[in-house]
């Protein structure tokens, strides 16, 4: 069986059709795809995709319908399992490798994120329990970050991986706590410094492993993916010895059904150099002994709707983007968003919230949703 013939069989067992009717199936453009696919999985599809090879309506809509068919264990390269190997191997997020995703992707352009993230720079999953809307779907998470670890007026706070600052302006200004954020950008350091001016918050360009001091409440929003899995007990090790012995921490990351050592080898490359998604397993072992998880709450269907939120901002802001860019940059965006959207769509990842406390809440702890 020829590449074409193969690849075809494969669609086909998805549901979807070259040049079909619906708006998930494809159009190719260059055959070379077929054989490109073949050798190269889940890179040669992103990568051809970028290149202008193939197209569809309903990008998102098509990768449902090759996660559903479980495509992705069926078709894998060479560079999957270098991925496994590389990680098995060194500390892909030690050292000079931590403040890699932060150069290639998070230094981009706070042009870019201020476009797409909406009225907040928050670039995390959404609570649309209540919302609408994507800025009032980020207030209502960061106002859930906070009920959760019951933030007092004079508390001091730790912010891990701070992102562009928001999370920490809206504790200081609603809850009345000061701060101290850090992250691995320095974009985002400068920006956050600048949107924190006049606040008692302190935000350092530094790598988390530095932090030794006490805070009241400890917590991350949307940074743990960039961890890994040899450093997960350093990681909460690092809460523990800056948490209040009756102090809370909320860990709000993205997780998967299974057990990993890396990530997809197209977002490693063109999108979060270094990362993983961790387990709840993984998760679980590295805790063990230093916390009571007091709370795990999922709500991981809210970003498939944050996403497609950013894509219309994306799609929106983009004739004042293009010049920067450029066109393969549009396509390899998308790709990313549609991709992730399926992901959370078809639930092969999650959005947790984690609460933990040091010796476990005496009388039980309550969680807000």
């Amino acid at each position: 069986m020829n590449a074409q013939a193969r690849i075809e069989s494969l669609l086909a067992a998805a549901g979807v059709s070259i040049d079909g009717p619906d708006a998930s199936d494809i159009r190719v453009h260059d055959e070379r795809l077929y054989s490109r696919v073949l050798a190269h999985g889940s890179l040669g599809l992103g990568e051809s995709y970028m290149d202008g090879w193939w197209d569809a309506d309903d990008l998102d809509g098509f990768l449902c319908r090759l996660l559903d068919a479980h495509l992705d264990e069926r078709v894998g390269g060479l560079e999957d399992a270098w991925l496994f190997l590389k990680s098995r191997v060194a500390n892909l997020q030690q050292g000079r490798r931590a403040w890699e995703v932060g150069e290639q992707h998070y230094d981009l352009g706070n042009d870019l994120f201020e476009a797409m993230l909406g009225k907040r720079l928050v670039y995390s999953c959404g609570y649309w329990k209540n919302a609408t809307n994507l800025d009032d779907a980020q207030e209502a998470k960061l106002d859930l970050v906070f009920r959760k670890l019951a933030l007092q007026p004079g508390m001091r706070v730790l912010d891990i991986g701070c992102g562009w600052g928001e999370a920490l302006k809206f504790a200081a200004e609603r809850y009345g706590v000061s701060g101290v954020g850090v992250t691995v950008s320095q974009e985002q350091a400068d920006y956050a410094r600048e949107l924190c001016r006049g606040l008692p918050v302190e935000i350092r360009l530094t790598d988390y492993r530095e932090l030794d001091e006490r805070f009241d409440r400890v917590f991350s929003i949307g940074m743990f993916e960039h961890v890994g899995v040899k450093n997960y007990r350093t990681y909460f090790e690092v809460v523990r010895r800056c948490l209040a012995a009756d102090g809370l921490s909320l860990l709000h990351t993205i997780g998967s059904n299974v057990s990993s050592n890396h990530t997809d080898p197209w977002i490693e490359k063109y999108i979060f150099p270094n990362s993983m998604i961790p387990s709840a397993e993984q998760i679980a072992k590295a805790s063990e002994s230093l916390f009571v998880i007091e709370d795990w709450h999922n709500f991981g269907a809210d970003y498939d709707r944050t996403l497609t939120a950013w894509r219309a901002n994306f799609d929106a802001a983009w004739p004042r983007l293009r010049e920067k860019y450029g066109d393969r940059f549009r396509r390899m965006w998308h790709f990313y968003l549609a991709a992730s959207a399926a992901v959370f769509r078809t639930r092969r990842d999650q959005l947790w919230q984690l609460v933990l406390s040091p010796q476990g809440v005496r009388g039980g702890y309550r969680a807000p949703r």
